[in-house]
């Protein structure tokens, strides 16, 4: 534990130098945000923000991760590639949101759909891994103990992973909110993953961790950068397969508490105008809602980030119950 917790120091430290330069050079690649005119009108004054700043922080975490981790034990390749992966995807959208290159109607539909199928398959790929390579089939319950799935655990995987990551690109939406989140829940999983001597398990989420706290120096209101979908699929789809690896992905809803919140929030506002033609919440994803209602961006911040530790402290004690 004093290994990973060392070693997500670093990864902080890190993480905070690279944000200065590699925001410059996004800068002068001219990578600035295009915000769209569905959300809040407060948010047009984030125009030209620069975008993609998933990449400093996921850069970081690779460079800590080979020396620290993969040379001890090679099941890091796998939450390690799925964030690369589910990266690769993120940067492809996140080039249709430049300002000056925006593409909308039927290309943002078909852009979705495509970024929705592929993110199924990385779910099926790694729960594929997760069971055959990893032998990983665990469904852990607190108070009831440990059941064995079988085949069908593939199936729980690509679920687990696909809507883990939509929740996370929801999310992200206010300076520094998905980073704080994200933070509190791999350090909940690194908690859990050390307690089950997953030392290398460990060691990664606080390497995630640090990355995090050093890209939210620069993400805090107001942001010098966004993390965009490349750092929130990333994130997303790492987060799950670390849930999945330890057992414990049934306790994804309580740790990832405001995740569930912000996704269930989009499918009620969605559901509700399409059958009663109304809508439930003032605008979706949640934090809109609440924004919209009065509360200012660093205040909806800091009371999802409130609710998200306390989430994430409950899902260590769900981890330990007997």
């Amino acid at each position: 534990m004093v290994r990973a917790l060392v070693i997500g120091s670093a990864a902080s430290a890190v993480s905070l130098l690279a944000g200065w330069p590699a925001i410059a050079t996004l800068r002068r690649l001219r990578m600035g945000k295009a915000i769209s005119d569905e959300g809040p009108e407060s948010h047009q004054a984030k125009a030209g923000t620069p975008t993609l700043g998933g990449l400093f922080f996921l850069a970081t975490i690779l460079a800590v991760t080979v020396p620290t981790s993969l040379i001890d034990r090679r099941a890091v390749l796998l939450p390690l590639c799925v964030m690369g992966a589910a990266a690769v995807i993120g940067f492809a959208d996140d080039l249709r949101t430049i300002q000056g290159r925006e593409r909308g109607g039927g290309h943002e539909r078909i852009g979705f759909v495509v970024k929705e199928a592929l993110i199924v398959a990385i779910g099926l790929v790694a729960g594929l891994v997760l069971y055959y390579s990893l032998d990983e089939q665990r469904a852990l319950v607190p108070h009831f103990g440990e059941y064995e799935l079988g085949p069908a655990y593939v199936a729980v995987a690509v679920v687990v992973v696909a809507t883990t990551t939509s929740a996370a690109a929801v999310t992200d939406g206010l300076d520094g909110l998905l980073g704080g989140l994200m933070a509190f829940a791999f350090a909940a999983y690194g908690v859990i993953a050390a307690l089950q001597d997953q030392a290398y398990l460990a060691v990664f989420c606080f390497t995630v961790v640090g990355a995090l706290a050093g890209f939210l120096w620069h993400n805090a209101h107001p942001a010098r950068v966004i993390m965009g979908d490349t750092g929130a699929l990333s994130l997303g789809a790492g987060l799950a397969v670390v849930a999945l690896m330890t057992g414990w992905w049934l306790l994804l809803p309580v740790v990832g508490v405001v995740l569930l919140a912000e996704g269930l929030s989009v499918g009620a506002q969605i559901g509700s105008y399409r059958l009663a033609g109304r809508r439930v919440l003032r605008m979706a994803p949640l934090h809109h809602h609440f924004e919209l209602s009065g509360w200012s961006e660093p205040q909806v911040v800091t009371r999802f980030w409130l609710v998200g530790a306390v989430g994430a402290l409950l899902g260590v004690a769900l981890a330990l119950t007997d």
